[in-house]
């Protein structure tokens, strides 16, 4: 009973040094991991050539790994890199795949933006706006997450185009 009490105690005082401020808000989730990882300069040249280098906590290991292993046909690109190029990739990419409670499962055809999680944070974007000429697509990150290219989605960056 102590136990139950001391951990509702501490939950309720770490609830509150969030809402003040002193905690940031993405140590309060416990299925988030830091959106932000240290870049790896070989990914942020052949993925971001034809993308945004998406964060790899954005997919899960498996799905990273489909996707390395498909690059002769990467959405009706050719793709290809050399063995010790995919072999670092890989490495890296599955070191800081998505793990937590809302990537665990792999999207349909491996693609961020058909994941539950997507999905549901973009529940309240219109059709219309998808169709945009600046967003032509939900995979078009940067149209509204202005940091994206840096790897930071945050709410307070978004600017939905007119």
């Amino acid at each position: 009973m102590t136990r139950l009490l001391f951990s509702n105690v501490s939950r309720f005082i770490f609830s509150l040094l969030v809402a003040i401020g002193i905690v940031a808000p993405a140590m309060a989730d416990n299925d988030r991991r830091a959106q932000q990882v240290p870049m790896l300069p070989k990914y942020q040249h052949e993925c971001a050539a034809c993308h945004i280098a998406y964060p790899p906590g954005m997919l899960p290991a498996a799905s990273w790994e489909r996707l390395l292993n498909n690059l002769p046909r990467h959405y009706g690109t050719d793709a290809s890199l050399d063995p010790a190029t995919v072999k670092q990739l890989a490495t890296w990419l599955t070191n800081y795949a998505g793990t937590y409670t809302r990537v665990k499962e792999a999207p349909a055809e491996d693609r961020i933006t058909r994941s539950a999680w997507f999905i549901r944070e973009h529940d309240e974007v219109s059709a219309a706006t998808w169709k945009l000429p600046a967003v032509k697509s939900a995979a078009n990150c940067i149209a509204c997450h202005t940091q994206s290219d840096k790897g930071d989605f945050n709410e307070r960056h978004i600017r939905i185009p007119r």
